[in-house]
């Protein structure tokens, strides 16, 4: 499949080049903003499928607004129409218009007009029109400082620099670039466009939230590297937006120091910390040195030794009864402590025994469930 891309070298663009790369059915042909207009029916042979994302939002002339918007979409549609009638197939436009389209301003009017263009022209050649009124895109590549809030939240933040939120209350929805980049492609290879009674295309999930909500959030992520306290990132907005902060970390921050606490044991490091699924460190042991020998009424911990050889022991609190069992860094095997049963560990090898360890809480100085019990 053979597809042309306007406004390849956009936020959203680069991000559509990137996943169609990754596949082997797809050849990309780029018209970017200094490309001439007379080079679109050329770009055009042979394409099956074009993606309209090219646009003005922020031109010096409001002028522009029309001749970036709209008169552009005009010789698009000539070229695409063209095309079809003398290839004999339909060649299907994505259009990303914008949730101001229905709104009196120069922007969302040349919006509209470029929708209706499209609209005019699908009926009139035969081709299908697919239009997208995308709320706030946000993800990796954004430009920052610019119109989007998350990138500018995302780009200051990481460098320590300041926000300016002047309503925290006030509404914002978001979509995730890279749901939208999906749903595009679910496009290109024929999904149904399911539209809405308006004609539109939409893009799912759809984030509401507010400015004030969407600063705290961001402001934690880089505050996580100070508490190890991670936010709930796996799913939804916070995963989203999480992976967009990341994004924007300048080199020199992708990686950041944690303590390290030393005996003569050997050393213990916290490396992260969850808000309800415990957290997550490692320590490691010269040979002889046992670590442990305490008992815990409901904390649980799961014990992995990927360096060395070690050796579990198990006192039963109540019944007296023992257990011990041996594993190295060869065996891959997790050992978990279980409640009411004091244990430790000690390092049975000749060389330093490294351990992960994951526990079911955040260790609280004040309520420690720890309690000495040496084996």
């Amino acid at each position: 499949m053979k597809v042309l891309i306007t406004g390849a070298a956009g936020f959203v663009g680069r991000n559509l080049q990137l996943f169609l790369a990754e596949r082997k059915d797809v050849e990309v042909v780029s018209f970017e903003r200094d490309d001439s207009l007379d080079d679109l029916p050329s770009k055009l042979a042979g394409v099956d499928f074009v993606f309209h994302l090219a646009g003005v939002n922020r031109p010096q002339d409001p002028q522009e607004f029309v001749t970036g918007n709209t008169d552009l979409t005009s010789v698009l549609c000539e070229a695409v129409g063209r095309a079809v009638r003398e290839g004999g197939k339909a060649i299907p436009v994505i259009y990303t218009s914008s949730i101001q389209a229905d709104r009196d301003n120069p922007y969302g009017q040349s919006k509209l007009g470029a929708e209706q263009v499209l609209r005019s022209a699908g009926q009139t050649f035969g081709f299908p029109v697919y239009l997208f009124r995308l709320p706030n895109v946000f993800g990796k590549w954004c430009r920052p400082n610019y119109n989007s809030a998350v990138a500018t939240f995302c780009h200051n933040i990481a460098r320590d620099l300041p926000i300016q939120v002047n309503d925290p209350a006030a509404p914002v929805t978001l979509v995730y670039i890279d749901d939208v980049v999906s749903r595009f492609i679910q496009l290109m290879d024929g999904a149904d466009p399911q539209f809405t009674p308006e004609g539109f295309v939409t893009v799912a999930p759809q984030y509401p939230t507010t400015v004030g909500e969407l600063a705290g959030l961001i402001r934690s992520f880089r505050e996580s590297r100070n508490t190890l306290i991670t936010e709930r990132v796996g799913t939804g907005l916070v995963r989203a937006l999480y992976s967009t902060y990341v994004s924007y970390l300048p080199k020199e921050a992708f990686a950041y120091p944690v303590t390290q606490h030393g005996d003569a044991r050997g050393v213990f490091v916290e490396m992260l910390k969850t808000p309800d699924c415990g957290q997550f460190s490692f320590f490691t042991a010269h040979p002889g040195i046992t670590r442990g020998g305490h008992y815990h009424h409901t904390k649980t911990e799961k014990f992995l030794v990927i360096k060395g050889k070690a050796r579990f022991k198990f006192r039963h609190m109540q019944s007296g009864e023992c257990y011990e069992l041996f594993t190295s860094g060869e065996k891959s095997e997790i050992v978990e402590t279980v409640p009411g049963w004091t244990h430790d560990i000690t390092n049975v090898g000749d060389d330093e025994m490294v351990v992960m360890l994951w526990a079911n809480e955040i260790f609280d100085r004040e309520h420690p469930d720890t309690f000495a019990a040496p084996l």
